[in-house]
């Protein structure tokens, strides 16, 4: 049976603090191996020390932008950018997050989400044998709406392949590779919520995906270049493509 759950009473979390403190100070009941421990992205960046001051939300995205994807300008104006940030990460704004934060300044994602997750789970260790994942909230592709996803895993698999196995009608699966990690994430986000102070969740009934700390973490899900055919928003790919034509005949 997977059972899921929020930790209730995590104060307000500042650069420094000692994130496994803080959750074990938060538990009712004591973590058991093959646990899986989520937390949001916010208040790793926060510990980490990941604000800065911008009075300009639209600057500092610029700056976390590698690559631009797709910008497009509403009726009132606003204009929303789809970038790669430097996790590889394809999303809206590169993941600064200006909520939450004092006025003047954003959030920006963990330098290294894996890592952080790789830390959380061997401090975590020392109780039981967890694993951990790191979420932030993405939108996805043809569909409206946003859900959590994993963008920093430690000591666990974030897959779950089921290549070479069979389907109930004894047909083999060739392509089957569930992204356990995201399936996960967006599993916590049902109960810690947007904005009720509970950025931690408990996830207990898939210690099999429990594992090494050394693990692939969650840049693994990051599809490579070479085999991403949704590089650009259509309308840049259309003008590109306009462009080049021109240019062959000129």
């Amino acid at each position: 049976m997977l059972q899921v759950w929020a930790l209730d009473g995590i104060r307000e979390i500042t650069p420094g603090d000692d994130l496994v403190g803080v959750i074990l100070d938060a538990l009712t009941e004591p973590l058991r191996d093959g646990d899986i421990v989520v937390v949001t992205s916010k208040i790793v960046s926060k510990a980490e020390g990941r604000i800065i001051r911008a009075d300009d939300r639209e600057d500092a995205i610029t700056r976390e932008t590698v690559r631009l994807v797709a910008s497009r300008t509403s009726p009132t104006g606003h204009v929303t950018r789809i970038v790669e940030n430097p996790l590889g990460i394809v999303s809206a704004a590169a993941g600064v997050d200006a909520s939450n934060t004092p006025e003047g300044t954003v959030l920006l994602l963990p330098v290294d989400p894996d890592a952080s997750a790789r830390r959380l789970a061997e401090g975590l260790r020392a109780v039981a044998r967890v694993g951990v994942i790191i979420t932030d909230t993405l939108g996805r592709a043809w569909r409206e709406g946003q859900t959590d996803h994993a963008i920093g895993a430690g000591g666990i698999h974030v897959f779950e392949d089921l290549r070479g196995t069979t389907d109930a009608e004894g047909r083999p699966l060739v392509v089957t590779l569930p992204c356990v990690a995201d399936e996960i994430a967006a599993a916590t986000d049902l109960v810690k919520g947007k904005a009720s102070r509970r950025p931690v969740a408990i996830v207990r009934g898939r210690g099999d995906l429990v594992g090494e700390l050394d693990l692939p973490g969650a840049r693994s899900i990051v599809r490579d270049p070479a085999r991403d055919m949704f590089r650009q928003g259509a309308d840049e790919a259309y003008a590109e493509g306009f462009a080049a034509g021109r240019a062959a005949r000129d």
